[in-house]
């Protein structure tokens, strides 16, 4: 799975900002559930939905990147 997703949904409900780029934490359990554990705009690791995500790859440099600005 990738380091990273782009949110697709931010309901009121969620800590969430649509079209931003979250790190993707390793968490098996959560997803055989279809949850994966996202760092979220308060800057704590929650669970959410997988379908509120799309799964973007990107070049290692830009991992790095992101990873610093994150």
């Amino acid at each position: 799975m990738s380091k990273f997703a782009i949110c697709i949904y931010a309901g009121e409900d969620v800590l969430l900002t649509a079209r931003k780029i979250y790190q993707v934490l390793p968490d098996e359990k959560a997803e055989r559930s279809d949850y994966i554990r996202i760092i979220d705009d308060e800057g704590e690791d929650y669970l959410y939905p997988k379908k509120y995500f799309v799964f973007a790859p990107f070049p290692q440099e830009v991992e790095k990147s992101l990873l610093q600005t994150l």
